[in-house]
């Protein structure tokens, strides 16, 4: 123990960026402690319990291809034409700028995005389809939106094609009270006269 000399500096719970990992050399150290304890470095996975099986791959789709299909179909948009022009020939709109270096229509610090649905589902799959982004249910995605992107109604977007997925319909939480216990009928006081179906 007297060879692990390193004490971490005490942080706040809020500012502490990352952890230090196990394997992780610290500044200062040489390879000394590892020839002498060879059990502080040791591979953890060994190559016979890889199997290919476990990991999947994940194709992800440029953001540039995005950015060129948006600035095309921008100037398609009659809502965004006039401000396009107007901003083309310096004036300024209210809220709106125009990026100098991407070339792209901004509404404050957001990509607009143009009235075109096949734009809107291919945002709205990146931020809710990929398995990178998690397959968050309305809000969550909303925000993963907003984030970046902007146009009006893009909300109730989201909400149809969140409700129409079939994996969130199957994979989403019981959010209803739990089920009370069951109260029989009352015992009745004495033998009944007859029965009715009516």
């Amino acid at each position: 123990m007297s060879l692990f000399n390193h004490l971490p500096p005490w942080r706040p719970s809020y500012s502490s960026g990352c952890f230090i990992t196990l394997g992780q050399q610290l500044s200062g150290e040489g390879e000394d402690f590892i020839s002498k304890n060879p059990m502080n470095f040791q591979q953890i996975i060994k190559q016979d319990e890889v199997q290919p099986s476990r990991y999947f791959s994940v194709k992800v789709e440029s953001f540039s291809n995005l950015i060129d299909s948006i600035q095309k179909a921008l100037w398609q948009d009659s809502q965004y034409r006039r401000l396009l022009q107007e901003l083309g020939k310096g004036r300024s709109v209210q809220d709106y700028s125009l990026d100098s270096s991407s070339q792209l229509h901004l509404f404050e610090d957001w990509v607009v995005v143009p009235n075109d649905p096949t734009i809107q589902l291919r945002i709205i799959q990146k931020r809710h389809d990929s398995p990178l982004a998690g397959h968050f249910g309305q809000d969550k995605t909303i925000k993963l939106v907003m984030w970046d992107f902007h146009r009006s109604g893009i909300t109730q977007f989201i909400k149809y094609y969140v409700s129409s997925s079939q994996q969130c319909s199957r994979n989403k939480n019981i959010n209803h009270k739990k089920f009370g216990f069951l109260k029989p009928l009352p015992i009745p006081n004495g033998p009944w006269i007859c029965f009715q179906c009516i």
